[in-house]
């Protein structure tokens, strides 16, 4: 038997009473709460290292590495835009340069007009001015002309339209020209139409040509 005041315990396998009031009614004074093993709560005797999984540093942990998945994006993102972008100014470089040289290649012709008549000293008064006029707008968009007596002969900016010889040359040397060449760029709009002559030693072995004589004695021979 138990006195429901008092709590006390009688030897194992009798039923323990507990008293769970909250005022002692002997001291009238709020007593102390008292948790046993069976009174605990289910988190009790949970080690740290486990119970910290789903407080502030876990959730930081999961907060920071949120925030380097979202920054490793913006990354690729912004390279992919700059790359994008480079991609972009390259395209619309190469059109502009190829409609530039494309309007500078219908010009030539004029430009060989011009050069034709100052040559032939014909170039003067208003003629004069808008030729010049040409010559500039031309040059400022990039125009450059090429080929002068005396250049070394190169196939890929020069067009050979006449071939010799000369002891004057010690190489493949341009010796007239007959048509200037243009560029733009590094794009060759039209190569310079030139005669090209070479050094007297590369001239082929003549034939030999057999005399009478020759005949004769190989006749006799016979």
């Amino acid at each position: 038997m138990t006195d429901g005041s008092t709590g006390s315990e009688f030897g194992d396998g009798d039923p323990v009473v507990r008293d769970k009031r909250r005022i002692d009614p002997e001291t009238g004074e709020v007593r102390e709460p008292t948790e046993t093993s069976a009174d605990a709560p289910a988190g009790a005797g949970v080690p740290d290292d486990i119970s910290s999984l789903t407080g502030p540093s876990a959730q930081e942990a999961l907060l920071t590495e949120a925030l380097s998945e979202r920054t490793a994006d913006l990354q690729r993102l912004q390279a992919e835009y700059v790359n994008y972008k480079r991609r972009v100014d390259r395209d619309r470089e190469a059109s502009r340069e190829l409609v530039i040289g494309s309007v500078l290649t219908e010009l030539l012709g004029i430009l060989d007009d011009v050069g034709r008549a100052r040559e032939a000293g014909e170039l003067e008064g208003a003629f004069k001015a808008v030729a010049e006029s040409l010559e500039r707008v031309t040059e400022k968009l990039g125009l450059e002309k090429f080929g002068e007596k005396g250049d070394a002969f190169d196939p890929r900016i020069h067009e050979a339209l006449l071939h010799n010889y000369s002891d004057e040359v010690d190489g493949p040397t341009a010796t007239m020209v007959m048509q200037p060449g243009y560029r733009h760029g590094e794009r060759v709009l039209r190569a310079a139409r030139v005669a090209v002559s070479e050094p007297t030693e590369k001239l082929p072995d003549a034939p030999v040509e057999s005399t009478a004589d020759d005949e004769q004695a190989a006749d006799k021979s016979e």
